[in-house]
């Protein structure tokens, strides 16, 4: 069986072993493949019968020209990259990898906010240039603390990234507040559901944890946040195109928006004239959340657990349904 990867580097940039698939046949590895040319994505499938993609598209035209491929396996939760009618129509298994970041993404939501509120990366750089050693007293702060206790954490969306970091704001007692599209019941006394307008109306600190679609695309624009406390700080680690980027950074230049901490963005990788790159107070990572050694491990082993799933008769994280 040949086994191509199309786009393996995001994944295992050297630092993991494809040797999992080595087991199910002959594996070749791309580090990246053109997410445009079709004909290099054909060219690269080649006689493959089983694929693995993360952000490489795999349309009807490729499917077309691809007769022989018997499986495709995204290597991510979304799998918004593949025409999942195209596959189904051809019987093809499309699989992807659910829930192998939780805790991983909520722990670096929370490393955005307190990078936010305690400014550690200003200071350390401060203290290395000097300023410390020259200082008249025996402490400065370049910037406001803000300390987190007793603030009202608004999450929008309440699946388990999301309660994971209700989890870690309890135990930092932020008063927990959230809104999900379809009413959940919180597992914890302390969270409490609202709507959409009295999170706008009450967080202090707003996280989002939804999927993006045609609903919540551009939900943070400038409605949204003219309902938002003067002084609120967002937090994006889901999709880049929930925020209406110009409107946010508008609103950060301002000062309705104290901080933004994002970690995706609405074109990635990041286009030079997003108007976030210059917007005072806004934190930006490239997309890293999920990026943890760990957290790529797991990713890794579901891969090879969904094909060899699907080697032995069996479906598992199938997100396409047999024809």
């Amino acid at each position: 069986m040949n086994i191509v990867v199309l786009d393996g580097y995001a994944l295992n940039p050297g630092d993991l072993s494809w040797e999992g698939l080595s087991g199910f046949g002959e594996v070749t590895v791309y580090e990246r493949t053109s997410y445009t040319n079709k004909q290099e994505i054909i060219d690269r499938i080649g006689q493959a019968e089983v694929i693995l993609t993360n952000k490489t598209p795999i349309d009807e035209e490729i499917l077309q020209a691809v007769p022989q491929l018997k499986y495709i396996g995204v290597l991510a939760t979304g799998y918004n990259v593949v025409d999942i009618a195209a596959a189904s129509k051809r019987n093809i298994p499309v699989t992807n990898i659910p829930a192998y970041g939780t805790d991983a993404v909520a722990q670096f939501t929370f490393a955005l906010l307190l990078e936010i509120v305690n400014q550690v990366g200003v200071h350390n750089t401060s203290v290395h240039q000097g300023e410390w050693q020259n200082s008249k007293d025996f402490t400065y702060w370049k910037k406001p603390l803000m300390e987190l206790q007793g603030k009202v954490l608004g999450l929008i969306g309440y699946g388990a990234i999301a309660q994971a970091v209700a989890k870690i704001a309890h135990a930092f007692n932020m008063k927990v507040i959230y809104w999900n599209h379809r009413p959940k019941q919180a597992q914890a006394n302390w969270a409490q559901q609202v709507s959409l307008k009295e999170l706008y109306q009450h967080a202090d600190i707003i996280s989002l944890h939804v999927p993006q679609t045609a609903e919540t695309t551009k939900m943070i624009a400038h409605e949204a946040i003219c309902q938002m406390k003067t002084g609120v700080i967002i937090l994006n680690t889901a999709r880049g195109g929930l925020l209406d980027e110009a409107a946010v950074a508008k609103a950060l230049n301002e000062g309705k928006i104290y901080a933004a901490g994002v970690d995706v963005v609405s074109q990635e990788p990041m286009s030079k004239d997003n108007p976030l790159l210059k917007a005072k107070n806004c934190f930006i990572t490239p997309h890293i959340a999920w990026a943890s050694v760990e957290t790529r491990e797991r990713l890794m082993q579901i891969a090879v657990d969904n094909l060899q799933a699907f080697l032995a008769g069996e479906d598992k994280n199938r997100v396409n349904k047999k024809s």
